[in-house]
């Protein structure tokens, strides 16, 4: 198991941490089988998306801004609420499969970390697990 850390710039981002989890498959040995990724806060999940464009990204974060808009009525008061209910909705892990050493990942597919409370420093563990 290795974890690595994302520091996060803004309140609200998507962070393309494909390479540096790839490093870390590579760094495994493992030609072939599966890549866990956990992010161990309530605040912040990942999720796999397009890389090209990085309005997507943008979209994204609108999207979910919309479903759980900062400074609603929550019963949470610590105002942050928003931030779990956007973490629940992207999940807080994920898994590639590996083949050659390399992320099974499509042509325009990378990995973010999604931050729903930073900036902050967060962590991403990645279990890499032969077939």
């Amino acid at each position: 198991m290795t974890t690595i850390e994302v520091k996060t710039r803004s309140r609200e981002e998507l962070v393309d941490i494909t390479e540096e989890v790839q490093k870390v498959v590579a760094q495994s040995g493992v030609k072939e089988g599966i890549c866990y990724l956990f992010v161990p806060h309530t605040t912040a999940g990942i999720t796999i998306n397009e890389t090209w464009d990085p309005s997507v990204r943008k979209d994204i974060t609108e999207v979910l801004r919309k479903v759980a808009p900062p400074g609603a009525n929550y019963h949470h008061t610590e105002g942050n609420a928003d931030a779990h209910i956007k973490t629940s909705v992207v999940g807080s892990n994920a898994f590639v499969f590996v083949s050659d050493g390399r992320l099974v990942l499509g042509t325009w597919q990378g990995i973010y970390l999604a931050e729903f409370d930073g900036p902050r420093s967060r962590r991403v563990i990645i279990h890499v697990e032969p077939f």
